[in-house]
């Protein structure tokens, strides 16, 4: 008996050590890229000089953080930021959770293949070819949409010029692109839902609206709410390709597309201080981490079980 329990003992270890071995990578992968560069804020504090580098340039303590409020276009950038992000979080989801359950209702093998494949593939493209592809729709000249308006007697729009479209044009493109990885993930939870439930469902005298109803939305309550969280701790961010290269870098634009990424940018090019760049990533990365957690607070008190932590 005691040598049974050695043995067991001893291939725990050996399990041990292969799961440590396993997740190593990942952790070292994970301390080199997310959390050593973070020794690197003290440039925020700091009027960064190439010559001198991080630790001997001029230290200036909050000024930095004073770059992006002084702007005169401060509310416009925030709040671009901000609408755009709530939109793009609530339609993302409901698109992504209703592609999920159309794809659950698809029989065929082969046509669930081919229909992820189709809705992943522009997950997977540069936003620089989206941009192109979207010219290809919009060019004043030669683009599908006014080439289809002059065909029906209209006159052609100045798709880069006029802002009113650009709102929905943005909210389309990103909605698009990115709707398709979150509605794998979530067509992976909906495919780990017990089928029982279903088949007790269906003996209820539950049709397919209901079973989705009663069934598979509360089966996607936990993955929604991981995927909200995490959603929301980018809210100060904004995907710099998307508004800075589909509206072609246009200033006629900037009041609907920049966004506060775009602006930093822009600014940066042409001061060339990374210190402020700097700053308000430090700024957005904390608004980001409060907004984190304050939501999970908040649904941690609603639902214990749904938190993320």
């Amino acid at each position: 008996m005691k040598k049974k329990k050695g043995g067991i003992k001893i291939s725990q270890k050996i399990m041990a050590i292969e799961m440590l071995t396993m997740i190593a990578p990942g952790v070292i992968y994970l301390i080199i890229n997310n959390y050593i560069p973070m020794a690197g804020i003290i440039i925020a504090f700091k009027k960064y000089n190439y010559q001198l580098g991080i630790f001997r340039s001029e230290w200036t303590g909050i000024s930095n953080f004073t770059f992006l409020f002084k702007s005169s276009n401060m509310l416009t950038y925030i709040r671009n930021t901000l609408l755009y992000n709530i939109v793009f979080i609530v339609l993302g989801q409901v698109f992504a959770i209703t592609t999920a359950i159309l794809l659950n209702l698809v029989r065929s093998a082969g046509a669930k293949k081919v229909y992820q494949t189709l809705i992943i593939i522009p997950h997977l493209m540069s936003m620089v070819i989206v941009s192109y592809v979207v010219y290809g729709f919009l060019s004043v000249e030669n683009g599908v949409f006014n080439k289809m308006i002059e065909a029906t007697g209209g006159s052609p729009i100045m798709w880069y010029s006029v802002k009113k479209y650009w709102p929905f044009i943005l909210t389309f493109v990103h909605l698009w692109k990115g709707f398709g990885y979150s509605s794998i993930v979530y067509y992976a939870t909906v495919v780990g839902i017990d089928e029982s439930q279903y088949e007790a469902a269906a003996l209820d005298g539950a049709g397919p609206w209901k079973q989705t109803l009663y069934v598979t939305l509360p089966g996607l309550k936990h993955t929604a709410i991981t995927l909200f969280l995490m959603s929301v701790g980018g809210i100060m961010y904004s995907d710099f390709g998307l508004f800075y290269q589909i509206p072609m870098h246009s200033s006629i634009l900037a009041s609907v597309t920049d966004t506060i990424d775009v602006y930093v940018f822009k600014a940066i090019t042409q001061s060339n201080d990374i210190g402020r760049s700097s700053a308000i990533g430090f700024i957005q990365s904390v608004i980001g981490f409060l907004m984190v957690v304050g939501v999970n607070a908040l649904v941690r008190k609603l639902d214990k079980d749904s938190a993320l932590f």
